[in-house]
């Protein structure tokens, strides 16, 4: 979760490598296992120290798929993402390191040492939530898997010792499906009545800077905002289709003399392909913390500058 977070490399054959490498969870009633399916079908409980489709040859040294952006694969450079069961209301995972034992010690990364990220896969949920962890290597939290459908689950975090890792993995919450459509590009969002402005044109595998701007109150500029995290704001971007993770941060902390505290944070980026983009802004005001979500399709000719003014936001509950 560095300042500038670059994801790059995405070969042709990128949607086979993601396929033998996700696995699919599945949410069922009170500590139940949690079961991953791999490409090939098989399976493999959440108890156990692997997941069907783990690419064997990432867990020593190098990983085989390094090129990859974060996010895509369950386990790499020796590190898994493993659900396991819990009871109704409640999510709960371990990452086992190298030796297949539960990984317990884990560094503080901008105030947490882990950050879960959930997402539907049609984009139309997002939660950025902080589990607690048990002495057993076990991380609980509160579900934040809020609807029928397949979300994809991010493990963001540093092993102690380690390089900072993202992991994912597919987990199917059972319900009736009601499939949203990508909501158009916009450069404008609300939430609670704060209105978010996205300025900026990213092109594919360019250095870019993205600005947001945080008013309230038909075009008050909000010139307080509050430290979340370590920072005035986050910024998750999921690319459509593969669900590519890529976690920045703004430019400038916090107290360190320069850094306003709104109403415009700027993140350094650098998109990987021509693609749909969704990006959801966390900030925190007057004690809440809410994201704004927009669409931005990188390398279209109508960007985020230009689309209509439609976009969408969530309210902050549930953040911790």
């Amino acid at each position: 979760m560095n300042t500038a977070t670059k994801l790059s490399g995405f070969a042709v054959g990128l949607a086979a490598v993601f396929g033998a490498a996700y696995g699919v969870g599945q949410v069922t009633g009170p500590a139940a296992p949690i079961t991953a399916t791999g490409h090939d079908g098989a399976a493999s409980h959440g108890d156990g120290p692997d997941l069907a489709g783990h690419d064997e040859s990432a867990g020593h040294g190098e990983s085989a798929a390094g090129h990859l952006p974060g996010g895509l694969l369950v386990s790499e450079r020796g590190y898994t993402l493993v659900p396991v069961g819990a009871p109704t209301g409640e999510f709960a995972f371990r990452i086992t390191g190298p030796d297949s034992r539960p990984v317990t010690g884990y560094d503080v990364v901008h105030d947490k040492p882990m950050h879960l990220i959930v997402a539907r896969r049609d984009l139309s949920g997002f939660r950025h939530v902080h589990p607690e962890l048990a002495p057993d290597g076990t991380w609980r939290v509160a579900t934040p898997l809020t609807s029928p459908g397949v979300w994809r689950a991010f493990a963001d975090f540093t092993p102690t010792g380690g390089e900072p890792l993202t992991l994912g993995v597919d987990v199917t919450v059972p319900g009736a499906l009601t499939e949203q459509p990508l909501p158009a590009p916009a450069r404008r969002a609300t939430v609670d009545g704060y209105t978010v402005t996205l300025d900026g044109n990213p092109q594919p595998g360019h250095p870019s800077t993205l600005t947001l701007t945080v008013e309230r109150d038909g075009g008050v500029p909000v010139t307080d905002l509050e430290p979340y995290l370590g920072a005035y704001g986050h910024l998750v971007a999921l690319r459509q289709g593969d669900l590519a993770y890529l976690h920045v941060h703004p430019e400038g902390v916090p107290g360190d003399g320069r850094t306003q505290p709104g109403p415009r944070v700027s993140f350094a980026t650098e998109f990987p392909s021509v693609g749909a983009y969704r990006l959801y802004l966390d900030f925190r005001h007057d004690g809440v913390v809410r994201t704004a979500e927009f669409t931005v399709h990188v390398g279209n000719p109508v960007g985020p500058t230009t689309a209509p003014e439609d976009g969408h936001g969530t309210p902050g509950h549930g953040h911790d």
